[in-house]
């Protein structure tokens, strides 16, 4: 049992993270190269240009974008594409291991996981892990100031767990009791606040901030979905071995 759990974990993990890494170097890496070139000053944002319309400009004022392909000019993206890969695996192998472990305590209570269940289970882990911390702490791109790393760290590891907790009650809840105590669960972290810093500021765009906070919600929804796909569909045929 304790292999077909691995088993099915490790296939999952490794599609997943792949799949992961190719929507990250396509939609996140470009973006993430041009707001680093914001926050070097070789690109500079002007928020009010002469035509009521954004300029951006390097130093000499030419009106050029720069090229942000993975492998643009810098011969240190090749290990940053490899680490970030690397992490991607790891980080849904891990994932998948979860759900498979949440799959046989959920048999243990009777309830039997199907491929649909599968999907949702998974888009309940894109709500809990993305979409709750992103509603206080939204994906950011290099040179937005911060509030304290340790505070933002704790808030966003109890936003998970309470929204984790939250949907299990709101699911498997069997009276008015717990489902109502899991919307508590959900609610208390964006009642307390994520903690932010005394004043905005950036250099880089808006416009590129919220493309980078969007694209990074759309890949996770995609890959979490997918997670959860693959996993229910390796659980349910280790099951019938």
């Amino acid at each position: 049992m304790l292999k077909r759990m691995l088993a099915s974990a490790l296939f999952a993990g490794l599609a997943a993270g792949v799949v992961a890494s190719v929507l990250h170097f396509t939609l996140l890496v470009p973006v993430i190269i041009e707001a680093e070139e914001y926050e070097s000053g070789a690109l500079v944002h002007f928020s009010s240009a002469p035509d009521a319309t954004t300029a951006i400009t390097d130093k000499q004022g030419a009106q050029e974008r720069p090229d942000t392909s993975l492998w643009h000019r810098d011969t240190n993206q090749l290990h940053r594409g490899i680490m970030t890969f690397g992490m991607e695996l790891v980080a849904y192998t891990g994932f998948a291991l979860v759900l498979v472990a949440l799959y046989a305590l959920a048999g243990r209570f009777g309830h039997r996981i199907t491929i649909r269940e599968g999907i949702l289970w998974g888009f309940a882990g894109f709500l809990a892990y993305n979409v709750a911390p992103a509603a206080g702490l939204p994906a950011e791109t290099p040179g937005i100031p911060a509030a304290d790393l340790a505070a933002r760290q704790m808030w966003w590891l109890g936003t998970v767990l309470a929204t984790g907790i939250g949907l299990a009650l709101l699911a498997f809840g069997r009276n008015l009791i717990l489902p109502a105590i899991g919307i508590v669960l959900i609610a208390i972290p964006h009642l307390i606040g994520a903690p932010h810093p005394q004043e905005y500021a950036g250099v880089a765009p808006p416009t590129l901030e919220g493309l980078f906070a969007g694209r990074s919600i759309a890949v996770a929804a995609v890959t979490w979905t997918l997670l959860g796909l693959l996993t229910a569909y390796f659980w349910v045929r280790a099951q019938r071995a």
